[in-house]
């Protein structure tokens, strides 16, 4: 069984899912660029085994059985995996490294190429649920990758995935995930119309989202946002920049496998809107906040 296991990355996922590790009683290394973020990680409680903070992704990794990651695009992943100080410059043979940042596909199969040619596996496991998933323990962890380290890696992952599941080679976790952020885009700009719609008809949208949510209008999305998005209120959840960091990776995917996403694009250039709104930290149901609402309402 897995012991020892490090952590790269302790942002608003990744604190709370290295935190279900050690509370499973794993011994965990961590590293963070802002170090004094993972002392306070060190400092939390949960778990009988051991928690230490590490100078580099290497120094953490080393005597590692399983490292995972989860920080912000590829340039980060580079860093982390194969820059100075990075991880794969420590790892063992027979080790698992574990990326559950939301990346490009390619960069996907070039680690995992690249850890092969090490002696250990590289799996691409980016993660749905946001916050709120990570901290209940109950994310998606969509998986690329072989079989074997898969199966030694996906306990250990189940410690905060609901669901995990090896979707196929190395890259197709990435590309799951490309899926999961078009499917997202287009209910949440579905949802910000009807809402619209609504409020300009004189409506009450609460009781139209409690009539119409259960039928088949029904989504997380409604389930979970609406309520902040009559309010406009978008300080939590996923934020715009973000998504559109994920949609720039889609986009780009798209345009070389001959993918046809008219309406992902016109949602990236609706984000680009909430942006110049200054919204960049709002969460995606900002959407809304560019269409306007009826004179005289709040």
């Amino acid at each position: 069984m897995t012991t020892t296991v490090a952590f790269i990355g302790l942002g608003v996922m990744g604190y709370p899912m290295a935190g279900h590790l050690a509370k499973a009683g794993l011994d965990v290394r961590v590293f963070n660029r802002t170090a004094e973020r993972a002392e306070s990680w060190v400092a939390g409680e949960g778990g009988s085994g051991a928690r230490s903070a590490h100078d580099t992704p290497a120094e953490a990794a080393r005597g590692a059985e399983v490292v995972f990651a989860c920080v912000g695009n590829d340039d980060d992943v580079r860093a982390v995996t194969t820059g100075e100080g990075g991880a794969f410059g420590a790892m063992g043979e027979g080790t698992v490294f574990v990326d559950h940042t939301t990346a490009s596909s390619a960069l996907a199969r070039e680690l995992h190429a690249q850890a092969a040619g090490r002696g250990f596996a590289f799996l691409d496991a980016p993660v749905s649920g946001g916050q709120a998933g990570a901290e209940n323990g109950v994310l998606t962890v969509m998986v690329g990758g072989d079989a074997e380290p898969f199966a030694r890696a996906e306990p250990l992952m189940g410690h905060y995935g609901r669901s995990v599941r090896l979707l196929g080679e190395s890259g197709a976790g990435q590309l799951t995930k490309m899926v999961n952020q078009i499917c997202i885009a287009g209910l949440v700009q579905g949802l910000s119309e009807g809402l619209h719609f609504a409020e300009r008809a004189g409506l009450d949208g609460r009781a139209v989202v409690e009539v119409i949510s259960k039928g088949a209008a029904q989504s997380w999305q409604m389930e979970n946002r609406y309520e902040t998005m009559l309010d406009r209120e978008f300080e939590h959840g996923f934020a715009v920049d973000w998504m559109r960091k994920d949609l720039g990776i889609v986009l780009e995917e798209a345009s070389r496998n001959g993918a046809s996403l008219p309406v992902t694009a016109l949602v990236d250039q609706f984000y680009a809107d909430v942006q110049a709104m200054g919204g960049s930290r709002w969460d995606t149901s900002s959407l809304l906040a560019r269409l306007p609402r009826r004179s005289g309402d709040d």
